[in-house]
């Protein structure tokens, strides 16, 4: 199986970007997107392979908002945390005979830091939701998670240290998440490889002096670890001002 995320930060804008080809080119089962930013019917993706298409649109117009499109018709689809009224779009959850997919967009805590309070009670919430499903069946993990957890996933860490997705108490969260069971798949297949990452700024000469982030993950549950075959950041492909990340296993 071959699984793709990628925050396209725009959709429309990606399309007319090369998002069309790479979709094609790539031919994944499963493929991932966050950050839509656009409401039901202001877009039609018709790939020339089959897809189920699934959407979840923030209520704010343009913005947020996350998608999958699978060749596997899933048995159940969730919107939200289960019963959780969020109306950012932000969570996709695709229930498989053999696992679940949970496509995510977590929040920013904002340059000012002043969502961080809400990021924080966000992530606890989203990680007992995550255990759940998991006391269930297997769980893949996959989208814009919003952090960059160690000093070798971004380019200048010492100069971030404390700003928005670089924080103490961000990055605590996801130590806490992957201690709850869950594996980093890019790192478990390179633990040390520096100078990958999956996010830069737009400002000028970023991405070409490759002064990133890693921000973009797929974590797997750790009894998957057998299945895992591999993980890439597709760092060349344009279109926003992330990149997509893959993850290729056995059938699952």
């Amino acid at each position: 199986m071959k699984l793709i995320s990628w925050n396209v930060n725009g959709l429309r804008a990606a399309v007319n970007k090369g998002f069309t080809e790479y979709f094609e080119r790539e031919n994944a089962d499963i493929f991932c997107l966050q950050e839509t930013k656009l409401q039901e019917g202001q877009i039609t993706i018709e790939p020339t392979r089959e897809y189920h298409q699934y959407w979840n649109y923030a209520l704010k117009k343009g913005y947020s908002g996350t998608a999958v499109f699978t060749k596997i018709r899933p048995l159940a689809v969730r919107y939200g945390m289960e019963t959780d009224s969020e109306d950012e779009g932000r969570i996709l959850t695709l229930e498989y005979d053999g696992f679940y997919l949970v496509n995510v967009y977590t929040p920013n805590a904002k340059r000012d830091l002043t969502r961080l309070p809400y990021r924080l009670e966000w992530e606890d919430r989203f990680r007992e939701y995550l255990k759940k499903l998991d006391a269930e069946k297997p769980v893949i993990v996959c989208g814009d998670l919003n952090v960059a957890h160690r000093e070798i996933d971004l380019k200048n860490a010492r100069p971030n240290i404390g700003n928005s997705g670089f924080t103490d108490e961000e990055r605590g969260k996801m130590t806490e998440l992957l201690a709850s069971g869950f594996i980093d798949t890019f790192r478990y297949f390179y633990p040390d490889q520096e100078g990958v990452y999956s996010w830069w700024s737009y400002m000028a000469k970023v991405r070409e002096r490759n002064i990133g982030w890693r921000i973009d993950y797929f974590l797997a549950s750790e009894r998957l670890a057998p299945k895992l075959k591999d993980a890439r950041i597709d760092g060349l492909i344009m279109g926003s001002d992330h990149c997509p990340v893959v993850l290729e296993t056995e059938d699952l």
